[in-house]
C-alpha cells in the first residue's frame, strides 16, 4: 500500500469497524482499516436479533459488509496486526507486525474482547454453539429446553431471573460452594431453579452441542444449552498503552460520543459495551464514524 497518511485509522475490521468505515467513507474521509481477520464469534453458527440479517452466518454478514464498504474508494484495507501505537502532536502513528507505519489524525479502536474461558473439558468446543452468553442473541433457539447457568453470587441470581424468561427448566451451577444468600436460594427454588454446588469436570457434547454437564463427584445433569459469562480482557492492548481508561468490567471507557479519555481516540463495539451483539456493534460503529467526521469538520472550519 503506497498511501501512508489518513484522516482516520480504524483498528479492527469486524462489524463495528466496518460500520464506522462506511460512515466515514461516505463522508469523503480517507480511512484505513487494519484487521487481522479473527472474528470473535467465528464459532457461532448463526447470528440473531439483527434486523434483515436474522439467522445469517456471522462470516457471511462480515464478508458482505466488507464487500459493500470496499466500494468506497476512500476506504482502504490492510490485512495484518497492529502492534504499536504512538501519539504525535498532529495525530497518531500505528505500526504493524510486518513493520509498516501508518499515520492519521484520529484513531478508532473496534478491536473487541477476548473471553477467558474456564478450564472445563468441552467448554471451548461448545462456546458460541450451545454454551451461550446472551439470551437476546440465542435464547429463542433454545427456548423451553433443559438449560443450565454457570455463575455464582449476585450475578448468578440476576442471570437466573433473566434466563427464566426463556425457559422454566433451569438449573444453576455455581461450580463450587455457593455464595448466594439464603433468600436468593429460596427465591430460586420457588421458581423451580435447582442449585448445583458441585465443581464441574466436563461437558459431554456432540460437535459442540452440549448433552450433559459432568460434575467432579461423578454425577451429571442433562442439558441442551448453557449460559455463562466468563471474564474477559481487551483483545488489543494498544488503547491501554496509549493511556485509555478501562471501566470496572474491563471495557474501554467511552462517553456518549464514543470518545475515550484520550483526545483523538475513539472506541466502539464489543470492547466498549456489556451487551455484545452484532446489532450493537454496528450501531456504535456507525455513530462513532459520524462523531469523528464532525470533529474533523470542526477542527478544519
Amino acid at each position: 500500500m503506497k498511501q501512508k497518511n489518513f484522516d482516520v485509522i480504524i483498528v479492527g475490521g469486524s462489524y463495528s469497524g466496518l460500520s464506522a468505515a462506511m460512515s466515514l467513507g461516505r463522508s469523503l474521509r480517507q480511512v484505513l482499516v487494519i484487521d487481522s481477520g479473527l472474528l470473535c464469534n467465528r464459532q457461532t453458527p448463526y447470528s440473531h436479533n439483527f434486523i434483515t440479517q436474522d439467522g445469517e452466518k456471522p462470516a457471511v454478514i462480515s464478508a458482505k459488509a466488507k464487500l459493500q464498504v470496499d466500494l468506497y474508494k476512500t476506504v482502504h484495507f490492510y490485512n495484518g496486526l497492529a502492534v504499536e501505537a504512538v501519539k504525535r502532536d498532529n495525530g497518531f502513528e500505528i505500526s504493524t507486525e510486518s513493520g509498516e507505519v501508518f499515520s492519521s489524525r484520529k484513531v478508532l479502536f473496534a478491536t473487541g474482547v477476548k473471553d477467558l474461558l474456564p478450564e472445563i473439558k468441552g467448554f471451548e468446543d461448545c462456546w458460541g454453539i450451545s454454551v451461550l452468553h446472551c439470551p437476546y442473541c440465542h435464547g429463542y433457539e433454545v427456548r423451553n429446553e433443559k438449560t443450565a447457568i454457570i455463575a455464582n453470587g449476585e450475578m448468578a441470581f440476576e442471570y437466573a431471573k433473566l434466563i427464566s424468561n426463556w425457559t422454566k427448566d433451569l438449573r444453576l451451577c455455581t461450580n463450587g460452594k455457593s455464595t448466594l444468600t439464603l433468600e436468593q436460594i429460596d427465591a430460586l427454588k420457588k421458581h423451580g431453579v435447582s442449585v448445583f454446588e458441585d465443581e464441574i469436570e466436563a461437558f459431554e457434547h456432540t460437535n459442540g452441542y452440549v448433552e450433559y454437564i459432568v460434575f467432579k463427584n461423578g454425577e451429571k445433569t442433562a442439558v441442551k444449552a448453557v449460559y455463562a459469562k466468563p471474564p474477559l480482557e481487551q483483545h488489543c492492548s494498544l488503547p491501554i498503552t496509549l493511556g485509555c481508561d478501562l471501566n470496572e468490567q474491563g471495557l474501554l471507557k467511552v462517553d456518549a460520543m464514543q470518545k475515550t479519555n484520550i483526545a483523538g481516540i475513539y472506541a466502539s463495539g464489543d470492547c466498549t459495551v456489556q451487551m455484545r451483539s452484532v446489532a450493537m456493534a454496528v450501531s456504535t460503529g456507525s455513530f462513532a464514524g459520524a462523531v469523528i467526521n464532525k470533529e474533523l469538520i470542526d477542527e478544519d472550519f
